[in-house]
């Protein structure tokens, strides 16, 4: 009896550690798959019920205490709680409280997710980091190669949503057309995104933190040229998108990079993918150059319809504060607010910090600034930290400085590109601030 229970007793712990490993893993992976997701109860996404499974789990079988960055998000959930549930105050229609309702949902999850990914992910040690962040990765390469694969199918004439999304989900959706020229239309991939310029955007995570890790790797390194191609890869999709927002926050992130990397402005490592990806792009722009002319010209300029909207929200912001100064109109009720004013249903903010202002206020505005002051801390530490394993001589120092440089861009690339859209608030952003927050906490055992 005791022989076949000592065995049992023993795998059980190995298999719930497997379950919570998987769980957390497959919510890195699918955390931009915004398209994957049922209406019952509302809008629920495969990252939500894998995000509630992976909570539930953590919380009945995880023993180890919380390192203090998870007691500081918790400390900051509970003041974005307060923030909420003051602002709820000032919905007046039922209307604004099933909105403020499913707004509380997802901050409950995100905030909930974050520390909780943030302790385990600590826990776990230098090898699961690697392994998070190497899904996370590849979560961004599937759906960006999903938005090629998009693209060629539209223009054979085939929705491939319909294909392979649709008979999933049972609902409709499709790739972004953005009017024609001279009757052929202009196609933007949204791949598992729910719009072209959400894909740029993200993309900006990617690219700009595995980018200073990329240059640091040894020539010889197995992973050197693979990463390049990847990175190459997800720069040409981000130009397909024609996101302006995308492109705004890789070239603030660049800015960040251009000090502490500029010694690798000239070396191979990066003229040789660069110059490799400016062949297909001069090869396609030879080929269709009046159409390609034609939509380069259309997303350049800035007096067009869909440029005003984003430029008009900023409006909002004196009208609100006049009214609700401290905290806004309610959290999630920028749509209701707007179709108030001007008759359009369901209408997004077009900028995180229009609606983060309009919704919760000065009070909101301030919380989540020193929010963020302490996303940058965390990084400062982790870069000194990667700076005193450089000195001492300890490898893991060309890795944790590089990538923390990368995290720093990234940040200030996504708060930037979130001025004319809004991205951060979706599951991406809290699963890279779980990787950024654990960063220093995993590799300060080795000093």
């Amino acid at each position: 009896m005791s022989a076949v229970s000592l065995p049992a007793a023993r795998a059980l712990p190995r298999l719930r550690e497997r379950v919570l490993e998987g769980l957390l893993l497959a919510v890195f992976f699918t955390c931009t798959f915004e398209k994957v997701h049922w209406n019952f109860g509302g809008q629920v996404g495969l990252a939500d019920i894998l995000t509630v499974l992976f909570l539930v789990v953590f919380v009945l079988t995880e023993r180890q205490p919380l390192p203090r960055s998870s007691a500081i998000v918790l400390g900051f959930f509970a003041a974005f709680l307060v923030v909420y549930l003051a602002g709820y105050f000032d919905i007046d229609s039922q209307q604004g409280l099933d909105q403020f309702v499913k707004g509380m949902v997802k901050f409950l999850i995100h905030f909930l997710f974050l520390a909780a990914a943030v302790g385990y992910v600590a826990r776990r040690g230098e090898h699961f980091f690697w392994r998070t962040l190497a899904w996370f990765s590849l979560g961004f390469v599937a759906n960006a190669l999903y938005g090629i694969l998009q693209l060629v199918a539209a223009r054979a004439g085939l929705n491939l949503d319909n294909v392979l999304v649709s008979p999933l989900t049972g609902g409709a959706s499709s790739i972004n057309i953005f009017g024609a020229v001279n009757g052929e239309s202009i196609l933007r991939p949204n791949a598992l995104t729910g719009d072209p310029n959400h894909l740029g955007v993200m993309l900006d995570v990617p690219l700009l933190m595995l980018t200073p890790l990329y240059l640091r790797m040894p020539s010889r390194h197995r992973l050197k040229w693979p990463l390049a191609a990847v990175l190459a890869f997800l720069l040409l999709v981000l130009l397909t998108t024609l996101s302006r927002s995308g492109l705004l926050g890789l070239a603030v992130g660049v800015l960040v990079l251009a000090l502490p990397y500029r010694r690798f402005a000239r070396t191979r490592a990066l003229l040789e993918p660069l110059g490799a990806l400016g062949l297909v792009v001069a090869f396609f722009l030879a080929v269709r150059w009046h159409y390609f002319s034609v939509v380069i010209r259309t997303r350049l300029h800035t007096g067009g319809s869909s440029s005003s909207v984003h430029f008009a929200v900023y409006d909002f912001i004196p009208q609100v504060l006049r009214m609700h100064p401290l905290l806004g109109l309610g959290l999630n009720n920028f749509s209701v607010y707007y179709q108030l004013v001007t008759g359009r249903a369901n209408f997004g903010a077009h900028s995180y910090w229009v609606a983060t202002i309009v919704e919760t206020g000065l009070v909101g505005l301030v919380v989540y600034v020193v929010f963020l002051r302490y996303l940058y801390l965390r990084l400062l530490a982790a870069r000194r930290l990667g700076r005193a394993l450089d000195r001492a001589g300890d490898p893991a120092g060309a890795q944790v400085r590089p990538l923390a440089w990368g995290m720093t861009a990234a940040l200030t690339g996504t708060i930037a590109a979130n001025f004319f859209y809004l991205t951060m608030q979706f599951y991406y952003f809290y699963a890279f601030a779980a990787l950024l927050l654990a960063l220093p906490i995993v590799f300060a055992r080795r000093s």
